[in-house]
């Protein structure tokens, strides 16, 4: 599972928590360039944390690497 973020290094694994679900991705893009979001989760890790129907929420995540 991936995720864009503005400024982390390419490679670095995060752990992103939803509603008591969790998901660790890798940052493998740049982006969101919406102003106000700070992450870009890939469809796999949407799915695994149930941010489908909604399509935006507001997550934690705690860097792993």
């Amino acid at each position: 599972m991936t995720a864009a973020h503005r400024t982390l290094p390419f490679g670095t694994r995060i752990k992103v928590r939803y509603q008591g679900r969790t998901a660790t991705v890798t940052i493998t893009d740049r982006g969101p360039y919406i102003r106000g979001r700070v992450l870009d989760l890939s469809k796999g890790a949407a799915t695994k944390l149930g941010l489908i129907p909604a399509g935006v929420g507001h997550v934690c995540w705690d860097r792993l690497n």
